[in-house]
């Protein structure tokens, strides 16, 4: 639609496997950046109109406040971050016991959790270390407020946007996925606008 893309990853391989979706259909208005988003700032000087995070980013940053400040570095004075991710609420329950509502993940838990598998809704489960951290709410819309980001909305929705358990969960209209006993009554994702000041 005429926009001009870049994507950002960590992973070499997923910059590769990018460019060839990309070449295998024809688009030519997009360029990939192997990085880490909280050292882009460091090396990549370009400023844009819309920066764009979303589904289970947010958990895998050791630094929030890095991230905040990286994502203010790039965008240009009349941009704006647009964030869809997973509810910090929604991210406490224990995902084997749903729709049973069981404390996993502590809200206010400020050390990493490690686990030994990696993979799940992106791919195969494979045995890695890995190390996911929980932020509230507050800490995300603080982050980003101390990067010089004014808040423009934060939405909040009872739908996933990817499948956890096929026996229990049940699609919308819109194919969002939910627990039927919880629609309309907690939080499971939340999208959030933010403009430079």
């Amino acid at each position: 639609m005429g926009a001009k893309v870049t994507g950002v990853d960590l992973a070499p391989e997923n910059i590769h496997y990018a460019k060839k979706l990309a070449a295998d259909f024809g688009i030519e208005d997009a360029r990939f950046i192997e990085s880490n988003v909280l050292e882009i700032m460091d090396t990549h000087h370009e400023k844009y109109d819309i920066v764009y995070t979303t589904e289970g980013v947010l958990c895998w940053l050791p630094d929030l406040f890095l991230w905040a400040r990286n994502i203010r570095h790039l965008l240009a004075d009349d941009g704006f971050l647009y964030i869809m991710d997973g509810h910090p609420f929604f991210m406490i329950w224990d995902e084997d016991s749903l729709p049973d509502l069981v404390v996993r993940y502590p809200y206010f838990q400020k050390t990493a959790d490690q686990d030994e598998w990696i993979g799940g809704y992106a791919s195969e489960p494979k045995k890695a270390v890995s190390y996911s951290w929980m932020y509230t709410a507050g800490e995300i819309i603080t982050a980003l407020s101390q990067a010089g980001l004014h808040i423009e909305w934060f939405h909040e929705f009872d739908w996933l946007y990817y499948q956890l358990s096929a026996e229990k969960q049940a699609k919308d209209e819109s194919g969002n996925w939910g627990y039927p006993e919880h629609r309309g009554r907690l939080p499971y994702t939340f999208s959030l606008k933010a403009t430079v000041r």
